[in-house]
């Protein structure tokens, strides 16, 4: 049988988008270290920037998401390790 498709989101160091909109700006790059309240991701919904901060420290392991992409509220931008 086919294995189970990996989830979207939900991963354990996967930083989920708050709230649908659009990436105004990707904030970190893959192999940062980055800590607790850092900005990580700039998102502008109904013309509000929303900032995504990391909600604990560690080292950026993949980014999901580009500047200009369109989100769903709980998709994950970025991956912590």
């Amino acid at each position: 049988s086919a294995a189970p498709a990996p989830a979207a989101a939900g991963g354990e160091g996967d930083v989920p988008s708050p709230l649908a909109g659009l990436v105004v700006s990707v904030d970190v790059k893959v192999g940062d270290t980055v800590s607790e309240g850092q900005k990580l991701v700039t998102l502008e919904a109904m013309k509000m920037n929303t900032i995504v901060s990391a909600s604990t420290g560690g080292t950026v392991k993949a980014i999901h998401v580009g500047q200009g992409d369109a989100v769903e509220e709980g998709q994950s931008l970025l991956s912590l390790a």
